[in-house]
């Protein structure tokens, strides 16, 4: 398999807040184009941190983040974030327009853009998540919590970065409207383009969806590597206080009949079963 093209470089990264609390301890990480990337770990493990130092929001203590060939250190916030989107966790934390549409447009005339390019960018951005025009001027928080959540990607995709961060995507949806969120993050990165990053503390959905894990305990990188694989390392997983899938448990409870400790869907462990029995 191919490796994808370095997008983010992550060298000896260390960030300290002013209060002296040091949240992230010598992080190097590589980030590729067209990723499908999950970030997990307790609360307080550093994955909202480090998530908020690779757009730029946050600055390095010492160490270095490369993006796009650009230093986050010198780098203008503005130029940052046309990179890399970030999506907060509740989205009502960064709606604050009186309607749609100028939601939406506000990072393209942040940056100067033409009226024009303007109204082209929101156009394409409310089309990609799906919101309807009869909408446009209408209030975000009148509508759904998931189309809030789609509002806060529109204006990040109206600046048309190459990464979006997520954070907590399914938090306080249903079942339906966690997938319905998670398969349109899918799309962005299968049919756009975009490198996905989702933090998540739901392992069914990081298990379905994320195609790298990265596990973070104490301010460092546990785990870094495909799903599967990350799962199957069960006494290192366990320092990060988070469990794999409950499926993922059911096979490594029985991995000693042939079953596969880093099975990831209930499809899986069905053929698994199958060739199993087959060979008597």
């Amino acid at each position: 398999m191919t490796e994808p093209t370095p997008y983010i470089q992550v060298k000896d990264l260390v960030f300290r807040y002013a209060d002296g609390t040091q949240a992230l301890n010598n992080i190097n990480l590589t980030i590729g184009e067209g990723e499908f990337i999950a970030f997990i770990g307790q609360n307080g493990s550093g994955k909202t941190t480090l998530s908020k130092c690779l757009n730029g929001l946050f600055k390095p203590t010492s160490g270095d983040i490369l993006v796009d060939g650009l230093n986050s250190r010198t780098t203008p916030i503005a130029q940052m974030v046309r990179r890399v989107g970030y999506v907060f966790q509740n989205p009502d934390h960064q709606l604050f327009n009186s309607n749609c549409w100028d939601e939406i447009a506000y990072g393209p005339r942040n940056i100067e853009l033409s009226e024009e390019e303007v109204k082209a960018r929101v156009e394409e951005a409310a089309r990609v998540v799906g919101l309807p025009e009869e909408n446009y001027t209408e209030h975000p928080f009148f509508l759904t919590k998931g189309m809030r959540q789609r509002v806060a990607i529109a204006s990040i995709l109206a600046l048309r970065p190459k990464v979006i961060i997520v954070d907590e995507p399914t938090t306080g949806q249903d079942s339906r409207q966690s997938i319905e969120i998670m398969d349109f993050l899918l799309s962005l990165n299968q049919e756009r383009g975009h490198t996905i990053i989702v933090i998540s503390h739901v392992m069914p959905i990081v298990a379905r969806y994320a195609r790298r894990v990265v596990a973070m305990g104490m301010g460092k990188i546990l785990l870094d590597g495909p799903t599967d694989e990350v799962f199957a390392q069960t006494e290192i997983l366990a320092k990060t206080y988070i469990e794999p899938p409950q499926i993922t448990q059911l096979a490594q409870s029985v991995s000693d009949l042939g079953f596969y400790p880093g099975t990831l869907t209930v499809e899986s462990m069905v053929e698994q079963y199958k060739t199993i029995a087959a060979k008597g």
